[in-house]
């Protein structure tokens, strides 16, 4: 399956569920943004590696909203800690989209350590984390992005064809804060 048609489905699942949606930086925000923008997204800009741990903390300050975080195989691999914290805390709103693509697709599809062996469900089943789950098809898709835990989805290696996200950090992170806030929500 193409990352950007993972990337839809994810953010379809996340707008069902009125859920928060952090996006991996580079050619993943990019992507999100150009086939499901909404100001429930934040789109991360820089911090390689941070997704999951801005997620987590998300779905620890507001146990009542659903959090769900896309990330790259090589951003997990950078903060290999953050599995540890997530078995850790297990909160029942968090889902954790590892989209590996066997490479770094955002500066120019150099090999991950997964295209070399390295298995990230063997890792977060290490790390203690009780659900997590393996999806190669498109079709499996759905169902465990109405989970909690840790997904894994293998995907192709190439970046989709998609501009650069044309808001300023400063009006993704206000948008996005508008919808964080519990008093905002309806």
């Amino acid at each position: 399956m193409k990352r950007i048609d993972a990337i839809f489905l994810a953010g379809q699942a996340a707008q069902a569920q009125d859920a928060l949606l952090v996006s991996n930086i580079g050619f993943p925000s990019r992507e999100l943004c150009s086939v499901m923008d909404r100001p429930h997204n934040f789109y991360m800009l820089g911090s390689m590696g941070l997704a999951s741990s801005i997620g987590l903390g998300l779905a620890l300050a507001g146990p009542e909203r659903k959090v769900i975080v896309l990330d790259g195989d090589g951003s997990v691999l950078m903060n290999l800690g953050t599995l540890a914290t997530i078995a850790h805390h297990a909160p029942e709103n968090y889902l954790l989209v590892i989209l590996d693509n066997c490479c770094y697709g955002s500066t120019g599809s150099q090999p991950t350590c997964t295209h070399l062996g390295t298995d990230l469900f063997a890792l977060a089943k290490a790390a203690g984390i009780k659900n997590v789950k393996k999806v190669d098809q498109a079709d499996d898709l759905p169902q465990v992005l109405q989970g909690q835990g840790v997904v894994i989805v293998k995907v192709e290696a190439g970046n989709a064809a998609v501009p650069i996200i044309s808001l300023s950090p400063e009006e993704i992170i206000e948008r996005f804060m508008r919808c964080a806030r519990p008093a905002a929500r309806s």
